[in-house]
């Protein structure tokens, strides 16, 4: 019960943090002060004090959009370990569960968005909708690799300590795998180069096209559970990069919490020094990067 409430705390707690280390990251590079670490804090706590504006033609998939996105990242939290805090659910074939997850948050986002009966946001919908059917490969093709060197089917285990030795038998493939695992990261949370989260250039919005209906509490749960997915997918990245631990339960959630923050200035970094990339160019990298982490399972298997 210990874990699972620490396991909950760092989710809740941390999470919306990595968006203000992400903004500050970009601040720094463009030579601005920036919005302050806990502006995201900030922000979600007078979304859910605010009221809700909903549109006649909307029915119940409308709301069911918010709760799914916030309730999706919570529930796969709990299939990955956070450093030393190891995943408190966890069966066999948990990955594909995992993966499918997010595939039903983001059916409902986009069913939110299509819902609305707006054109602009039906075009929102199938830009992510396609841009995660290309990433979603990658993924599977990341975790059978897991899979094979860990012998297992269950994320805890792939993500476990046999990354240890992992690395000193197959580094080239691993490398590969976090890799792509970062881009798919940035493609999910619709980072740049993919997405501009700060966007409001009409023909280019992705993501945020498809929430500009939301308001009060409802946009307050779509902000936080984007953070969490930020979260959990880049644990996953963490966990890779930084598998050892020391036995010590506190030095290593310390850990953790560090290469989480390292991973927001990373990301940061890579939006202050790349430019979106055109809507066709996207399809390509995203394909290109399937064709990488199947390559990592090639070199594996030689």
């Amino acid at each position: 019960m210990l874990e699972l409430f620490l396991h909950l705390l760092l989710l809740f707690g941390l999470s919306p943090l990595l968006s203000g280390v992400i903004g500050k990251t970009k601040a720094l590079f463009a030579g601005r002060t920036g919005p302050p670490f806990l502006q995201s804090y900030y922000d979600i706590w007078k979304l859910f004090g605010k009221g809700l504006v909903i549109s006649r033609t909307t029915t119940w998939v409308f709301r069911a959009g918010p709760v799914l996105a916030l309730a999706v990242p919570v529930l796969a939290s709990l299939l990955v370990p956070f450093g030393a805090i190891g995943a408190p659910l966890s069966f066999t074939g948990d990955l594909i569960f995992f993966v499918y997850l997010f595939g039903l948050s983001r059916f409902f986002t986009a069913a939110a968005a299509l819902d609305t009966g707006s054109s602009f946001e039906g075009m929102g919908a199938a830009r992510e909708v396609t841009f995660s059917c290309l990433a979603e490969p990658t993924v599977f093709f990341c975790f059978i690799v897991l899979a094979r060197l860990s012998g297992s089917l269950v994320l805890s285990t792939m993500f476990g300590s046999v990354l240890n030795t992992a690395w000193q038998s197959a580094g080239p493939s691993l490398i590969l795998v976090v890799a792509c695992l970062f881009v798919v990261v940035l493609v999910e949370n619709c980072r740049i180069p993919f997405d501009d989260p700060n966007t409001h250039l009409e023909l280019t919005m992705i993501h945020e096209v498809m929430v500009l209906d939301h308001s009060g509490p409802d946009f307050g749960m779509i902000l936080y559970g984007a953070a969490m997915k930020l979260f959990v997918l880049g644990a996953l990245v963490v966990r890779l990069v930084f598998p050892g631990t020391t036995g010590d339960v506190l030095f290593d959630t310390l850990l953790f919490c560090g290469g989480m923050l390292l991973l927001a200035v990373v990301i940061g970094v890579v939006e202050s020094t790349m430019a979106r990339l055109r809507l066709l160019r996207v399809p390509q990298l995203l394909v290109g990067t399937m064709l990488l982490s199947f390559f990592s399972l090639i070199l594996l298997l030689r």
